[in-house]
């Protein structure tokens, strides 16, 4: 009962009037709710980010890749089996890869080439499903190409292009004339950085044009669970010893991954300020609240109300402005987040400009994915914050005099 009463005096406190007070008060709440549903929205996009890579990067590559020291696997097909028998791997191919150069008429371009069989390809990536024009067909002589390099160099299917491998280049001996290849497929994965810059053909086709006579450069497997990974590469490394390099998708992108994470937990770290300048407003309200009401609070000393019950009507009124303005944040933030890419486009159409270049972020939409986990760290963030905000003003109330409180005009 005697809790209760300090939640009623704070609420009766709180009850807006047509006075400054009240503006601040608001302007203190804005501020709150601004600065959780910027929170809000930019970790969720953080984490969409982080999430659609991961599922971009283990749709196009295998879960582990396997090289060996010296270049070339010269006989994969015991590794083959090997690998098949190990728990947790569902596929592997064998891969041929190298930078090429690609001319379609005046057009060049330099993607990553991958020979690879297209039977056991199929157990290792996503690719054969992605196909939105022709077929997964690498026989001899064709290429299947990604959506985006196919705008870029003017190539439909049934079109030829040049393959020129860096040997055409730096060989001595012979001159090596560029294969000619014909567009059998256009995939279609969703990431800038595969359908720009990578093209498929056969490993007979790869071997031709990279001047290798047997063998492949690495094998790619699939696990049934990506985070089973690692330890699927620790067993692996340890059986097939230290000529081989075993490396799972996580130790081959682990820089960028780190990256955002990094990245997520600055943003957090400095928009967390947006709520910290707002509870100073919150402070400065209450401060304000203690010298309107000094008669009052003199009177409630004098009936003998104690030091904490003081205290803690102003604790309860940065917490109550902290509880409104965190709900008002996270509707807020929601709301911007479930139109999010209407509103790019809206902003991109008006101003013409592209606010979210597929070169650089690999995305043609704005990924989001908001976790309870977030919400929570943001939300009990901001009402500690805002409850502290009472503290200051509260200490004050505290240490004010029955008598000469009483005495305040």
């Amino acid at each position: 009962m005697k809790q209760s009463f300090s939640i009623f005096l704070a609420f009766k406190y709180l009850k807006p009037k047509r006075s400054f007070l009240s503006v601040v008060t608001l302007l203190s709440l804005l501020g709150v709710t601004l600065g959780v549903a910027v929170l809000i929205v930019v970790l969720s996009v953080m984490t969409g980010f982080d999430e659609t890579w991961r599922e971009k990067i283990l749709s196009f590559n295998a879960h582990v890749k396997v090289t060996e020291y010296g270049g070339v696997i010269q006989q994969p097909e015991p590794l083959l089996k090997a690998v098949k028998k190990v728990d947790g791997v569902t596929g592997a191919a064998p891969n041929l890869e190298g930078l090429v150069f690609i001319q379609a008429g005046d057009n060049v371009h330099t993607p990553m080439l991958r020979g690879v069989d297209p039977e056991l390809e199929r157990t290792v990536s996503k690719v054969p499903n992605c196909i939105v024009k022709g077929e997964f067909s690498v026989g001899y002589g064709e290429i299947v190409i990604g959506r985006d390099l196919a705008l870029r160099l003017g190539l439909d299917l049934g079109d030829s292009l040049l393959v020129y491998s860096p040997q055409n280049f730096v060989s001595q001996d012979e001159l090596r004339l560029p294969e000619e290849l014909t567009v059998s497929g256009i995939f279609d994965v969703g990431m800038w950085e595969f359908d720009a810059n990578v093209v498929l053909t056969s490993l007979s086709t790869a071997r031709s044009i990279f001047n290798v006579e047997q063998g492949v450069h690495n094998i790619q497997i699939m696990t049934a669970e990506p985070m089973d990974a690692p330890r699927i590469a620790h067993e692996l490394q340890k059986s097939l010893g230290p000529y081989f390099d075993v490396r799972s998708w996580i130790d081959l992108n682990r820089q960028m991954f780190t990256a955002l994470q990094t990245e997520k937990n600055m943003m957090f770290f400095l928009l967390i300020f947006i709520t910290i300048v707002a509870a100073f407003g919150i402070t400065n309200t209450l401060i304000t609240l203690t010298v309107q009401k000094t008669h009052e609070i003199g009177l409630l000393k004098a009936l003998g109300f104690a030091n904490r019950r003081i205290v803690a009507i102003f604790l309860w009124i940065g917490a109550v402005q902290g509880v409104i303005g965190t709900g008002l944040g996270l509707g807020l933030g929601l709301l911007a987040l479930k139109y999010r890419n209407e509103l790019l486009n809206f902003i991109s159409a008006q101003f013409r400009v592209d606010l979210l270049p597929k070169e650089l972020y690999q995305l043609s939409q704005i990924p989001a994915h908001t976790t309870t986990g977030d919400v929570v760290t943001v939300c009990v963030t901001v009402l500690v914050i805002c409850t502290l905000a009472g503290f200051v003003p509260a200490w004050r109330a505290a240490r004010l005099e029955p008598v000469e409180a009483l005495r305040n005009e």
